[in-house]
């Protein structure tokens, strides 16, 4: 604790905030219109963000002290983007099922310490245009959203150029400031849905089904791994955090996501985007202090996971048209590099595209979703296309003999 107090700066709290505001800001969003398209009950989503917020806080705490690392925890994102066209056909007790198979599978990753072997083994390319498709419907029902409130999605829209120009970091915060205060311009934000209240866990019995581990646990261990907990490392490592190693990491993140599954949670994992703000100078110019800003965070989680009724109530007051505006420009810097890792590899762009179209598609075959589908037609392309071609045999004698050196 004397270490803590001394090694304590503003700007390292600073960072914390900032970075746990914006992940309500953001990938929060994302929840709330997956609770929409499912018809949540109030109860079941306010325990949904008690989970999450209480054990990305508690990790980033614990993990940041224990290795005095910035260690930033988040909700699986590109999972909760998954879940908006799953979620709708299924009870929450199947959900909860899958997200206990793929808890413990990525507890089991972590334990074996297997982690940078099998992400070597899955292709990149898909894994990208796999989160590509997912992440699609939401960039485009920023401009559907046009049509509903044009005025309120074009000043949003309008802004996030704007403040990607002159402070990205902080781009997605500005854009949930000014549509904010639109709608209360227009009147169009509902005071009577606001409550203040603290956040109660709401038990969910699970219910393990073969659908249900197909279509969601298994496309959330490969989003989590791809999507969140590699980039999520690389942010560490690249602020020159080498010795931090990833199995501790992803073993916390899967018991902890074990524990809490019953109460909603879909999965914990590294963050990646805001966690460049408190890896970097602007956390603190001494790289080991800058775990304070880890801390800081974690505990503006548990602050806001407490309050997790009334964060439910303050975003159902807004009206859907700006729910749907943040998610997509929130998400544009995601859908973009996804897009860009997807094509990156000329051999894989065939199957990565493949990949991308099926997922974007919300086809459903057999009961097994696009996200699914996406994966097995995207690794069929892989396989069949990067097989070597048989070296070509001589047809004639005739040819044979042309084939031959020169002597």
């Amino acid at each position: 604790m004397k270490a803590l107090l001394k090694d304590i700066s503003v700007s390292a709290l600073v960072a914390g905030f900032i970075a746990t505001v914006i992940s309500y800001a953001g990938p929060l969003v994302i929840i709330f219109q997956v609770a929409q398209a499912a018809d949540m009950p109030h109860d079941v989503l306010s325990s949904w963000v008690w989970a999450i917020s209480i054990g990305s806080g508690v990790l980033g705490i614990v993990l940041s002290l224990r290795y005095k690392v910035p260690v930033i925890i988040a909700w699986n994102a590109p999972g909760s983007a998954l879940l908006i066209t799953l979620l709708p056909g299924m009870s929450m007790n199947e959900a909860v099922g899958a997200y206990l198979v793929s808890s413990a599978i990525i507890l089991l990753v972590g334990l074996s310490g297997s982690f940078d072997r099998i992400i070597s083994k899955l292709p990149a390319a898909i894994s990208a245009g796999m989160l590509a498709g997912i992440l699609f419907s939401f960039g485009t029902g920023l401009f559907v959203s046009l049509q509903d409130q044009p005025a309120l999605v074009l000043a949003m829209f309008f802004t996030y150029l704007l403040a990607k120009r002159l402070m990205p970091r902080y781009a997605v915060l500005a854009v949930l400031m000014v549509g904010v205060g639109i709608a209360l311009g227009l009147g169009e934000l509902r005071s009577e849905a606001l409550v203040v209240g603290l956040a109660m866990p709401v038990w969910i019995s699970p219910e393990f089904t073969w659908q249900a581990t197909l279509n969601v646990a298994l496309p959330l261990v490969m989003l989590a791994l791809t999507g969140q907990f590699v980039p999520g490392m690389a942010v560490l490592r690249g602020d020159g955090y080498y010795d931090t190693p990833a199995s501790p990491l992803l073993t916390s993140n899967g018991a902890a996501s074990l524990l809490l599954a019953p109460f909603g949670c879909h999965g914990l994992t590294l963050a990646a985007i805001t966690a460049a703000i408190c890896t970097g100078k602007e956390a603190h110019e001494d790289p080991t202090r800058r775990y304070v800003a880890g801390v800081s965070g974690g505990v503006f989680y548990l602050v806001l996971g407490l309050f997790g009724a009334t964060l439910v109530s303050l975003f159902t007051a807004f009206p859907a048209a700006l729910i749907a505006a943040l998610a997509g420009l929130a998400l544009l810097a995601a859908i973009a590099n996804s897009l860009n890792g997807a094509m990156a590899i000329p051999k894989d762009r065939e199957a990565a595209l493949i990949t991308f179209l099926v997922t974007a598609s919300g086809m459903s075959f057999l009961g097994l979703s696009a996200a699914f589908w996406g994966l097995i037609f995207g690794m069929a392309a892989h396989l069949l296309l990067g097989l070597r071609k048989p070296a070509a045999t001589p047809s004639s004698p005739c040819l044979e003999r042309e084939q031959q050196p020169v002597r």
